[in-house]
This record gives C-alpha cells, structure tokens and sequence, in this order.
C-alpha cells in the first residue's frame, strides 16, 4: 500500500522501502544521492562522475531501503542500468546493484550556495545522512562531491592522498 509522505519527491513503497526523485552513483563505494527536480542538473552531474570513475546505480528514480542504521539504494528493476544521456538518449550501463548511502546532494543554483554553510543532514526513513547543496554545472561540482563524501561521510581514519592537505578530524 502507497501513502503519501512529507517529501513530495518520494513515496513508499510496500516493501518497507520509498522511491525517491533521485540519481545515485558510487563513489569509492558509497552512494551519493544527486536530488532535485527534472532539468536540475541530476543526470548531467552523474555523467561527468562517471566519466571520472564512480559507478551508476540509478537514473533519476532511486529506491531507498534501509537495513538496521544503514540506508541503502538501488535502482527499482525496471530501470537498472539505463541511464539517460542528453543529446545520446538512454543507454545501457554496467551499473553496480545497490551501495549504502553516505552522502544527499541536493541540486541548486549557484546564488543559493551558502558560502561557509552549517553541516546539515537529511533524515530518511530516520536515517540521518550528511547533505548538501550543489550547484550542478559548476566546473568544480564533482570534485567538490567527492570531497564532501570523503570529509562528511566516512569515519575519521581517512586517506588524505586524493586531497593533499586533508587532515583527518
């Protein structure tokens, strides 16, 4: 049974899990989910992370699901491994199953990004998740994904080597 939730972007589903209005790719393992409208920028942004390495795990409808304190996601089945490309149209990808969930990236535009933001998080299905907000097409905007993944989502023993100059908190 479907119920409505608070998120106008996601709806349960009766597995216990929710579909969310979301592209989530893997970045050394763990998922971030690229959230925002149709035409904000979700699949654009996947692509040039793709091209540098991460992995496709949904195209812009992502299942959620979480197992003990862990969220994880997946594509629903009807759509795994397709991703749309603008301009190429929608292509078969080898796409990985399903990955824990470590970082929510909400899509912006540039004038909306706060310059020195608090640290936030996103709660779903009460799990609380790092998020932030992103400007897309901003030259900078995978790199500064896989920084954030890398300071706000992994535990504090980290390999500064991708980043010179990142010290562990």
């Amino acid at each position: 049974m479907r119920r409505a939730l608070s998120d106008p972007l996601a709806r349960e589903i009766m597995s216990g899990s929710i579909l969310l209005h979301a592209t989530a790719v893997a970045i050394e393992g763990q998922a971030v989910l690229l959230r925002g409208p149709s035409g904000s920028g979700k699949s654009d942004l996947a692509l040039r992370l793709i091209d540098a390495g991460a992995r496709l795990i949904a195209d812009d409808q992502s299942e959620l699901w979480r197992r003990g304190d862990v969220l994880f996601v997946r594509a629903p089945a009807t759509i795994a491994g397709l991703f749309e490309v603008r301009g190429l149209g929608i292509l078969r990808l080898d796409a990985l199953t399903e990955a824990r969930v470590g970082l929510i990236a909400d899509l912006v535009a540039a004038d909306r990004i706060e310059r020195l933001p608090p640290r936030r998080t996103g709660a779903i299905l009460g799990i609380a998740v790092p998020l932030i907000e992103i400007a897309p097409f901003e030259a900078s905007a995978a790199a500064k994904l896989r920084l954030a993944l890398r300071v706000l989502a992994t535990p504090p023993k980290r390999d500064s080597s991708r980043f010179p100059g990142l010290m562990p908190e």
